[in-house]
């Protein structure tokens, strides 16, 4: 006995159930397709208008303002500097942010709401709350990590860049004074270990990089400071008192002579600066050089000629390894070890190291490294830096460093066969700083009879007696 046939009847009310059931299922996916594109669209469709038609203007004005903040910054770079380095607008920033998560994360839930998800066969219903699920707290997930690091680079700001006092260019040019500081037991305070002022032309961001020895001696202070009032003849107290990376010292054991003064060993090493160079010193900013390793690790190392083996260690402790000759990249440790070795080289072939890692790190450090080791960077830097800029004035210097990566470095170092370090000649030296600096404002020429000295010591093109290249050039990356 055959089985009965199926009723005509009953198949076209089963196509017809599975046809809605996929309609019911494609619009499910469709709605939170919607909210994914334009938040809110789903609730316009087949929700809540109102809710729907505030949260599509408010994402209108966000596409508008992201947008228009985009080619705003692309043609004026320093708008988005300033933007990116206020910690008000930073701080309604991660709130918004924060809060489009929140509201975003609703319009998912409230899309698979009103998608009907009971009305869904099994399978969909797994597919829809899955899909839901992951949209949800991807968009979440990724604008409050957004949140995050906006906080970060907020806490940054507020942290380093604590200086309350703007102050104005000189001649049409910044001059910042970059030290680096070396702590540690025993000493009072931080000792400065290299000094070199950044005199940063205001309109084109050409920078000349003058370096100071530390090891100067009788040398004056600027007029009016407190340090020319107590040595009106020169810092001339006998080796190795009164070398000028004494001066914190110094400072330190005559603390009464600088009342109200916020940083009295750096004030003073700026009146020896100022006395020294000629110019005068809008901003000054510490780096510690036990930190600078970790801030050359966040940016991926950076890339050096190394001419001789480096020590890794000597001068009071063994000596570990070498840092290998050639061109090669260089990380944190071995960074720090090329600028600072002195075991069989001297202080002057170590500042022209110095000035060749300075010129690495602004050339090399890309916007794209900064972005993607963001937090790694903001972390290492709060850490190894110390400064008087004012967080208002960052934009002003990002934008200028932003300029400055297309041009050459100038250099010009105080010291032999230049300077006589133990007893300098400061008219000399005013003459030299004021002649570098104005021939940086003009087109650099290779000139033959200039070519860097072929002798290679401490890692350095030159000698003490013929002098460092890297000490005193036209172009610091074409003698590194």
């Amino acid at each position: 006995m055959g089985l009965p046939a199926s009723s005509p009847g009953l198949l076209d009310r089963a196509t017809a159930a599975d046809r809605a059931a996929r309609v019911r299922y494609r619009r499910a996916l469709m709605l939170m397709v919607m909210t994914l594109v334009v938040p809110g669209s789903a609730q316009l469709v087949a929700g809540n208008r109102r809710v729907g038609r505030l949260a599509t203007r408010v994402w209108a004005v966000l596409v508008v303002l992201g947008v228009s903040g985009v080619v705003l910054a692309a043609w004026h770079h320093q708008f988005a500097f300033r933007f990116a380095f206020d910690p008000t607008v930073l701080g309604l920033l991660r709130l918004g942010l924060m809060l489009l998560a929140i509201g975003w994360a609703a319009l998912f839930v409230d899309a698979w709401r009103i998608g009907q998800p009971l009305s869904l066969s099994l399978p969909h219903r797994r597919t829809v709350v899955g899909l839901n699920g992951v949209l949800c707290f991807s968009v979440a997930g990724t604008l409050l990590f957004g949140a995050h690091l906006v906080g970060v680079q907020r806490d940054f700001i507020l942290t380093m860049f604590s200086g309350d006092t703007v102050t104005n260019q000189h001649d049409g040019r910044y001059n910042v004074l970059l030290v680096g500081g070396d702590s540690g037991a025993g000493r009072w305070g931080m000792r400065t270990d290299s000094m070199t002022v950044a005199s940063i032309d205001a309109t084109t961001g050409k920078t000349v990089l003058i370096g100071l020895p530390r090891n100067m001696t009788n040398f004056p202070f600027s007029k009016g400071s407190v340090m020319h009032k107590a040595w009106p003849h020169g810092f001339d107290c006998g080796y190795p008192t009164c070398e000028l990376n004494g001066i914190p010292t110094w400072v330190g054991d005559h603390t009464s002579l600088f009342k109200g003064l916020e940083n009295p060993a750096m004030s003073g090493t700026i009146s020896a600066i100022e006395g020294i160079t000629g110019l005068k010193i809008n901003y000054w900013a510490m780096v510690n050089l036990a930190g600078f390793r970790g801030l050359v690790d966040a940016v991926g190392g950076v890339t050096l000629n190394v001419r001789q083996p480096i020590p890794v260690g000597g001068l009071g402790s063994d000596v570990t390894g070498y840092i290998k000759p050639g061109v090669r990249k260089l990380d944190g440790f071995d960074t720090l070890w090329f600028a600072r070795s002195r075991d069989s080289s001297d202080d002057y072939s170590r500042m022209a190291r110095q000035k060749c890692v300075m010129n690495a790190m602004l050339h090399q450090v890309s916007p794209q490294t900064v972005l993607t080791n963001f937090e790694k960077i903001a972390k290492a830097s709060s850490q190894m830096i110390s400064t008087d800029i004012p967080a208002s004035e960052v934009d002003r210097f990002m934008a200028l460093a932003l300029q400055a990566k297309s041009q050459p470095v100038a250099t010009l170092s105080l010291v032999p066969p230049l300077v006589n370090t133990a007893d300098p000649d400061i008219a000399l030296i005013h003459r030299k700083v004021a002649e570098t600096v104005a021939a940086s404002g003009h087109p650099v020429v290779h000139h033959r009879q200039k070519k860097a000295p072929a002798a290679v010591t401490g890692g350095s093109i030159g000698s003490l007696k013929s002098g460092y290249a890297a000490n005193d050039s036209n172009d610091l990356g074409a003698v590194c």
